[in-house]
């Protein structure tokens, strides 16, 4: 893989801006659990091996198990998951590929009903942060 430019180097003032992001972010709320799923799910459709791996070593050291994490790219197709990360994934999903349809208006009215709207807000930040870490480590070659 061919070496790229490095942001955080290049561009230090946004790398750490958007660190802080992902801080205030990841101190909002949402579960260990819920992040993770998120981090990795949205790494996996983004193709970003840099947070796929990243993610999915902190999601194990929190505690998460392999076999979830070795079937998440099928979660519509195992019980491992429950209803409410069931939507979780779905959200991050449909924000993820955002340009196929956005968040649907089924998708979304489940998630309010599950999480309510400051929740479903920290969801949505949540994927909109990992999707940004993504798009710099694909498009620069992060290496892992």
């Amino acid at each position: 893989m061919e070496q790229r430019i490095q942001i955080d180097a290049l561009e230090p003032e946004a790398y750490k801006a958007l660190y802080h992001l992902s801080q205030l972010v990841a101190n909002a709320g949402l579960t260990s659990t819920h992040q993770a799923l998120i981090k990795v799910r949205a790494s996996q459709v983004n193709g970003c091996a840099f947070c796929i791996d990243m993610h999915t070593k902190e999601a194990l050291k929190q505690g998460e198990t392999p076999q979830r994490l070795f079937l998440l790219n099928a979660w519509r197709e195992t019980t491992l998951f429950t209803e409410e990360e069931r939507v979780l994934l779905q959200v991050t999903e449909e924000v993820t590929l955002v340009h196929r349809q956005g968040l649907t208006p089924e998708t979304y009215a489940k998630a309010i009903g599950l999480f309510g709207d400051r929740y479903l807000a920290q969801i949505i930040m949540t994927v909109t942060v990992i999707n940004a870490w993504n798009r710099i480590a694909v498009s620069t070659n992060k290496p892992f």
